[in-house]
Order: C-alpha cells, then structure tokens, then sequence
C-alpha cells in the first residue's frame, strides 16, 4: 500500500473552481492506477474520476464529465483533479484512493489505498 494524502479543498461559489492534489508516499516504485471518490453528508461514497498508471486513459462519471480533469504526474508520485463549473452538487469530502495495477477502476472495492480526504463545499 501507499499512504495518500490530498488538499486543495476549500470553500468555492457556485461556478468556481478548484485544484485537488493527492500527494503518494510509501511503496511509490509500483505501478498504481488512481482514483477519486467523494461522499455527501447521507449519500454512499460514489466515483468522480481515475487514471491509468501510464496517464493513456481517463475515466469520468457522467455526473462531472466535461466539467472535471483528472492528471498525473509520475515523477512527483501526485494526481490532481482541476474542478470547473462547480455546483453546490459537487458539494462532498473527496477521496483520492490507489490500486497497484496499471489499469484504473471506477469501484471503490477495486482500490485498497485511501487518503483522509479534503472538504470541498460550493456555496449557490
């Protein structure tokens, strides 16, 4: 496992935008593909976006397609997902998790590294 820490989360208007970083430490030598996750107060935690190991593949929920960009960079063991057009929808904690394979997933039983999270709240 690695150990993952994000930020970036802060209090936005509605139709703001934000930067979320999920910074990896620990077995950073393997391969991991990454995810982000979020969950509301009352809802189950649901999938935002993930990327592959190799950054050849991107994967969105309809919910933040086309609105939300998830990027990595290897060499700083750091994933970011840039946030625009920001509903109080978007309204969560984010989670940002890690499997060591190549390949992302869109389940979060598909990953076993979680970070604490970072509060995102977008004010209408």
């Amino acid at each position: 496992q690695v150990q993952l820490v994000e930020s970036g989360g802060a209090l936005v208007q509605a139709g703001g935008s934000l930067r979320l970083s999920c910074a990896a430490s620990g077995r950073t030598g393997s391969r991991y593909a990454m995810g982000w996750f979020r969950q509301a107060p009352g809802k189950e935690r649901e999938f935002v976006a993930a990327i592959n190991w190799s950054d050849d593949g991107q994967y969105y929920s309809d919910s933040v397609k086309g609105r939300f960009t998830i990027s990595r960079d290897n060499a700083k063991n750091t994933v970011y997902l840039q946030m625009n057009s920001l509903t109080p929808e978007d309204t969560a904690v984010y989670y940002c998790a890690a499997r060591p394979v190549v390949l992302a997933g869109i389940s979060a039983t598909q990953y076993d590294s979680w970070g604490q999270g970072t509060q995102v709240t977008v004010s209408s």
